[in-house]
């Protein structure tokens, strides 16, 4: 009987000795992958620098003319926002549109 629990001492070492260079293999390429993505160059702006040592807001459309709207009717209006200051953009107040009526 002792005989029987040897083998399967045996059997059950192997097993584990087999999955040990797998599980290092893994870690190793975790490893590496991480410092892959920190080590990566930073992205580029997307705009150009116009402003530099201060964030600064740029506005494609600084006026929009809807026409004549009658009340109760949905309009929509897209314009895009850019940062064209080489620090980083952070707003301490949640950002408001004032729309004036008959401008």
């Amino acid at each position: 009987m002792s005989t029987m629990k040897n083998k399967k001492k045996q059997k059950y070492r192997r097993q584990r000795s087999a999955t040990l260079p797998i599980f290092l293999a893994l870690g190793g390429l975790l490893i590496i992958t991480g410092a892959f993505f920190a080590l990566r160059q930073p992205s580029k702006p997307k705009a150009s620098i116009e402003i530099a040592g201060s964030p600064s807001l740029k506005v494609d459309k600084e006026k929009v003319d809807l026409g004549a709207v009658k009340l109760g009717q949905t309009v929509q209006v897209e314009f895009e926002l850019t940062n064209v200051g080489d620090e980083t953009l952070r707003f301490s107040k949640q950002p408001t549109i004032e729309v004036k009526e008959g401008c």
